[in-house]
Protein backbone atom coordinates (compact mmCIF):
# COMPACT_ATOMS: atom_id res chain seq x y z
CA UNK A 1 0.00 0.00 0.00
CA UNK A 2 2.35 2.78 -1.16
CA UNK A 3 2.62 6.19 0.81
CA UNK A 4 4.39 8.92 -0.94
CA UNK A 5 4.36 12.32 1.19
CA UNK A 6 4.98 15.09 -1.41
CA UNK A 7 5.87 18.96 -0.82
CA UNK A 8 6.23 21.19 -3.98
CA UNK A 9 6.60 25.28 -4.58
CA UNK A 10 4.07 27.22 -6.13
CA UNK A 11 4.52 27.04 -9.94
CA UNK A 12 6.95 24.17 -9.88
CA UNK A 13 4.38 21.63 -11.70
CA UNK A 14 4.82 19.24 -8.70
CA UNK A 15 0.74 18.81 -9.12
CA UNK A 16 1.41 17.79 -12.37
CA UNK A 17 3.85 14.67 -11.12
CA UNK A 18 1.58 13.51 -8.03
CA UNK A 19 -1.37 13.41 -10.67
CA UNK A 20 0.52 11.18 -13.32
CA UNK A 21 1.89 9.31 -10.38
CA UNK A 22 -1.19 9.08 -9.23
CA UNK A 23 -2.27 7.59 -12.16
CA UNK A 24 0.25 5.29 -12.86
CA UNK A 25 -0.15 3.72 -9.42
CA UNK A 26 -3.41 4.09 -8.50
CA UNK A 27 -3.13 5.99 -5.74
CA UNK A 28 -5.45 8.55 -4.24
CA UNK A 29 -4.28 12.25 -4.33
CA UNK A 30 -5.20 14.18 -1.07
CA UNK A 31 -4.65 17.73 -0.33
CA UNK A 32 -7.68 20.54 0.43
CA UNK A 33 -9.37 17.53 2.01
CA UNK A 34 -7.62 17.74 4.90
CA UNK A 35 -8.29 21.02 5.65
CA UNK A 36 -12.33 19.78 6.29
CA UNK A 37 -11.73 17.80 9.10
CA UNK A 38 -9.21 20.16 11.00
CA UNK A 39 -12.21 22.89 10.40
CA UNK A 40 -14.71 20.72 12.13
CA UNK A 41 -12.22 19.57 14.63
CA UNK A 42 -11.05 23.27 15.35
CA UNK A 43 -14.91 24.59 15.48
CA UNK A 44 -14.36 27.22 12.53
CA UNK A 45 -14.73 27.97 9.49
CA UNK A 46 -13.36 26.45 6.56
CA UNK A 47 -12.90 29.57 4.30
CA UNK A 48 -11.44 31.47 7.89
CA UNK A 49 -8.94 28.26 8.42
CA UNK A 50 -7.54 28.28 4.49
CA UNK A 51 -6.99 32.35 4.81
CA UNK A 52 -5.20 31.33 7.86
CA UNK A 53 -2.43 28.62 6.43
CA UNK A 54 -2.05 31.29 3.55
CA UNK A 55 -1.02 33.76 5.42
CA UNK A 56 -4.18 35.88 4.29
CA UNK A 57 -5.83 35.78 7.73
CA UNK A 58 -6.78 39.13 9.36
CA UNK A 59 -5.60 40.14 13.07
CA UNK A 60 -9.00 38.51 14.63
CA UNK A 61 -8.40 35.47 12.57
CA UNK A 62 -5.09 35.08 13.73
CA UNK A 63 -6.20 35.33 17.41
CA UNK A 64 -8.55 32.95 17.06
CA UNK A 65 -6.96 30.43 15.81
CA UNK A 66 -4.80 28.06 18.36
CA UNK A 67 -1.45 27.19 16.58
CA UNK A 68 -0.88 24.06 18.92
CA UNK A 69 -4.33 22.66 18.02
CA UNK A 70 -4.02 23.46 14.07
CA UNK A 71 -0.56 21.36 13.76
CA UNK A 72 -2.08 18.32 16.15
CA UNK A 73 -5.12 17.64 14.05
CA UNK A 74 -3.19 17.95 11.02
CA UNK A 75 -0.80 15.24 12.42
CA UNK A 76 -3.73 13.15 13.22
CA UNK A 77 -5.05 13.33 9.83
CA UNK A 78 -1.79 12.85 8.31
CA UNK A 79 -1.17 9.78 10.31
CA UNK A 80 -4.84 8.26 9.60
CA UNK A 81 -4.28 8.87 6.20
CA UNK A 82 -1.19 7.21 5.85
CA UNK A 83 -2.47 4.18 7.99
CA UNK A 84 -5.11 3.74 5.08
CA UNK A 85 -2.21 3.48 2.76
CA UNK A 86 -2.27 4.07 -1.23
CA UNK A 87 -2.24 7.61 -1.27
CA UNK A 88 -0.35 10.76 -2.01
CA UNK A 89 -0.66 13.50 0.26
CA UNK A 90 0.75 16.73 -0.62
CA UNK A 91 1.94 19.79 1.55
CA UNK A 92 0.45 20.03 5.39
CA UNK A 93 3.58 18.95 6.42
CA UNK A 94 3.25 15.50 5.55
CA UNK A 95 7.02 14.97 4.50
CA UNK A 96 7.71 16.05 8.10
CA UNK A 97 5.52 13.99 9.97
CA UNK A 98 5.67 10.72 7.90
CA UNK A 99 9.88 11.24 7.79
CA UNK A 100 9.95 8.99 11.24
CA UNK A 101 8.38 5.71 8.96
CA UNK A 102 10.78 4.15 6.95
CA UNK A 103 8.49 2.91 4.22
CA UNK A 104 7.41 6.11 3.22
CA UNK A 105 9.18 8.33 0.55
CA UNK A 106 9.26 12.17 1.53
CA UNK A 107 9.61 13.88 -2.06
CA UNK A 108 10.10 17.69 -2.66
CA UNK A 109 9.18 18.97 -6.21
CA UNK A 110 10.81 22.33 -6.61
CA UNK A 111 12.48 24.66 -9.29
CA UNK A 112 14.18 28.21 -9.08
CA UNK A 113 12.39 31.02 -8.68
CA UNK A 114 12.47 32.31 -12.16
CA UNK A 115 11.80 29.15 -13.71
CA UNK A 116 8.37 28.99 -11.71
CA UNK A 117 7.65 32.72 -12.45
CA UNK A 118 7.76 31.75 -16.36
CA UNK A 119 5.82 29.26 -16.00
CA UNK A 120 2.82 30.55 -13.49
CA UNK A 121 2.75 33.58 -15.99
CA UNK A 122 1.90 31.09 -18.88
CA UNK A 123 -0.27 29.16 -17.03
CA UNK A 124 -2.50 32.15 -15.97
CA UNK A 125 -2.40 33.68 -19.27
CA UNK A 126 -0.83 37.44 -17.79
CA UNK A 127 1.93 39.17 -18.85
CA UNK A 128 1.92 41.14 -15.21
CA UNK A 129 5.17 39.66 -13.42
CA UNK A 130 5.32 41.76 -10.46
CA UNK A 131 1.66 40.49 -9.64
CA UNK A 132 2.64 36.51 -10.31
CA UNK A 133 6.02 37.01 -8.17
CA UNK A 134 4.36 38.33 -5.48
CA UNK A 135 2.06 35.57 -5.21
CA UNK A 136 4.77 33.33 -5.26
CA UNK A 137 6.96 35.13 -2.69
CA UNK A 138 3.48 34.96 -0.42
CA UNK A 139 3.17 31.27 -0.80
CA UNK A 140 6.65 30.89 -0.06
CA UNK A 141 6.92 32.95 2.86
CA UNK A 142 3.53 30.88 4.24
CA UNK A 143 4.82 27.46 3.89
CA UNK A 144 8.07 28.79 5.61
CA UNK A 145 5.84 30.42 8.03
CA UNK A 146 3.88 27.37 8.58
CA UNK A 147 6.64 24.24 8.85
CA UNK A 148 8.63 26.72 11.24
CA UNK A 149 5.75 27.74 13.74
CA UNK A 150 3.66 23.98 13.99
CA UNK A 151 6.60 21.62 13.71
CA UNK A 152 9.89 23.87 13.97
CA UNK A 153 11.65 22.62 10.95
CA UNK A 154 12.42 24.54 7.79
CA UNK A 155 10.68 24.17 4.71
CA UNK A 156 13.25 23.98 2.45
CA UNK A 157 15.71 22.11 4.95
CA UNK A 158 17.24 19.72 2.59
CA UNK A 159 17.51 16.63 4.83
CA UNK A 160 13.66 16.77 5.44
CA UNK A 161 13.23 15.13 1.93
CA UNK A 162 14.68 11.73 0.54
CA UNK A 163 14.96 13.65 -2.86
CA UNK A 164 14.10 16.72 -4.63
CA UNK A 165 13.41 16.86 -7.82
CA UNK A 166 14.00 20.33 -10.50
CA UNK A 167 11.55 20.44 -12.63
CA UNK A 168 14.06 22.86 -14.68
CA UNK A 169 16.11 20.40 -15.58
CA UNK A 170 13.69 17.32 -15.19
CA UNK A 171 10.32 16.49 -16.93
CA UNK A 172 7.36 15.58 -15.21
CA UNK A 173 7.39 11.71 -16.58
CA UNK A 174 10.97 11.87 -15.23
CA UNK A 175 9.80 12.75 -11.94
CA UNK A 176 7.54 10.36 -12.18
CA UNK A 177 9.81 7.47 -13.23
CA UNK A 178 12.67 8.41 -10.47
CA UNK A 179 9.74 8.38 -7.34
CA UNK A 180 8.50 5.14 -8.98
CA UNK A 181 12.21 3.84 -8.94
CA UNK A 182 12.62 5.06 -5.30
CA UNK A 183 9.36 2.96 -4.39
CA UNK A 184 11.27 -0.01 -5.47
CA UNK A 185 14.59 0.40 -3.23
CA UNK A 186 14.63 -1.93 -0.07
CA UNK A 187 15.04 0.95 2.20
CA UNK A 188 11.28 1.78 1.05
CA UNK A 189 9.82 -1.45 1.43
CA UNK A 190 6.80 -1.83 3.53
CA UNK A 191 7.52 -4.19 6.45
CA UNK A 192 5.55 -5.47 9.73
CA UNK A 193 7.82 -3.59 12.03
CA UNK A 194 7.10 -0.23 9.84
CA UNK A 195 3.48 -0.73 9.79
CA UNK A 196 3.75 -1.66 13.61
CA UNK A 197 5.31 1.87 13.85
CA UNK A 198 2.89 3.99 11.65
CA UNK A 199 -0.03 2.26 13.35
CA UNK A 200 1.57 3.11 17.19
CA UNK A 201 1.91 6.68 16.14
CA UNK A 202 -1.48 7.03 14.49
CA UNK A 203 -3.38 5.73 17.50
CA UNK A 204 -1.07 7.75 19.69
CA UNK A 205 -2.00 10.75 17.99
CA UNK A 206 -5.33 9.75 18.26
CA UNK A 207 -5.19 9.80 22.02
CA UNK A 208 -3.83 13.68 22.07
CA UNK A 209 -6.45 14.64 19.69
CA UNK A 210 -8.82 12.85 22.02
CA UNK A 211 -7.54 14.85 25.20
CA UNK A 212 -7.28 17.83 23.25
CA UNK A 213 -10.89 18.13 21.63
CA UNK A 214 -12.14 17.50 25.66
CA UNK A 215 -12.56 21.16 27.60
CA UNK A 216 -11.65 18.95 30.65
CA UNK A 217 -7.99 17.62 29.65
CA UNK A 218 -7.77 20.16 26.48
CA UNK A 219 -4.84 21.68 28.52
CA UNK A 220 -3.02 18.71 29.64
CA UNK A 221 0.59 18.27 28.52
CA UNK A 222 1.69 14.08 29.55
CA UNK A 223 3.91 11.51 27.85
CA UNK A 224 1.56 9.26 25.57
CA UNK A 225 3.32 6.36 24.24
CA UNK A 226 1.16 3.44 22.14
CA UNK A 227 2.10 -0.22 21.26
CA UNK A 228 -0.02 -2.43 19.66
CA UNK A 229 -3.50 -1.19 21.15
CA UNK A 230 -1.89 -0.77 24.57
CA UNK A 231 -1.43 3.23 26.15
CA UNK A 232 0.85 4.46 28.63
CA UNK A 233 0.20 8.01 29.82
CA UNK A 234 3.66 9.93 31.79
CA UNK A 235 3.88 12.57 33.63
CA UNK A 236 1.62 14.64 35.94
CA UNK A 237 -2.02 15.44 36.72
CA UNK A 238 -3.13 18.62 38.50
CA UNK A 239 -5.76 16.48 40.34
CA UNK A 240 -7.32 13.44 41.15
CA UNK A 241 -10.01 14.53 39.06
CA UNK A 242 -8.33 14.80 36.24
CA UNK A 243 -6.42 11.99 36.05
CA UNK A 244 -9.61 9.91 35.92
CA UNK A 245 -10.82 12.19 32.96
CA UNK A 246 -7.76 11.56 31.24
CA UNK A 247 -7.69 7.75 31.79
CA UNK A 248 -12.16 7.95 30.86
CA UNK A 249 -11.23 9.83 27.50
CA UNK A 250 -7.77 7.96 26.39
CA UNK A 251 -9.93 4.05 27.13
CA UNK A 252 -12.95 5.43 24.87
CA UNK A 253 -10.44 6.23 21.83
CA UNK A 254 -11.13 3.87 18.95
CA UNK A 255 -7.78 1.59 18.78
CA UNK A 256 -6.99 1.53 22.40
CA UNK A 257 -7.48 -1.84 24.53
CA UNK A 258 -5.68 -0.55 27.79
CA UNK A 259 -4.74 2.18 29.17
CA UNK A 260 -1.29 1.99 31.57
CA UNK A 261 -1.60 5.32 33.88
CA UNK A 262 1.10 6.29 35.60
CA UNK A 263 0.28 9.49 35.53
CA UNK A 264 1.50 11.16 39.36
CA UNK A 265 -0.86 13.86 41.09
CA UNK A 266 0.64 16.91 41.68
CA UNK A 267 0.75 18.05 45.14
CA UNK A 268 1.43 21.28 45.62
CA UNK A 269 -1.27 23.01 43.04
CA UNK A 270 -0.67 26.32 44.59
CA UNK A 271 2.84 26.78 43.46
CA UNK A 272 1.43 27.00 39.88
CA UNK A 273 -1.55 29.33 39.86
CA UNK A 274 -2.57 28.17 36.02
CA UNK A 275 -3.04 24.78 37.44
CA UNK A 276 -6.62 23.41 38.23
CA UNK A 277 -7.81 22.22 41.34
Amino acid sequence: MPVIAMNQEMGSQGKFVAEKLAEELGLEIVRHEIIDHVAQKMHLRKSALQRFLTGKAGLLERWGTDEASLALFKVEEILELAAKGNVIIRGWGATHVLRPIPHIPCVRVGAPFATRLKWLMNSLGTDDEDMVAEEIRHSDAAHRANMQHQFGVGWGEPMQYDITLNTERLSVSTCVEMIKELLKRPEFKETPESQTKLANLTLEYHVRAALRAHARTADVKILITADSGKVRLEGISASTEERHDITEIVGHVPGVKSVDNKLKIMKYTKMFPASKT
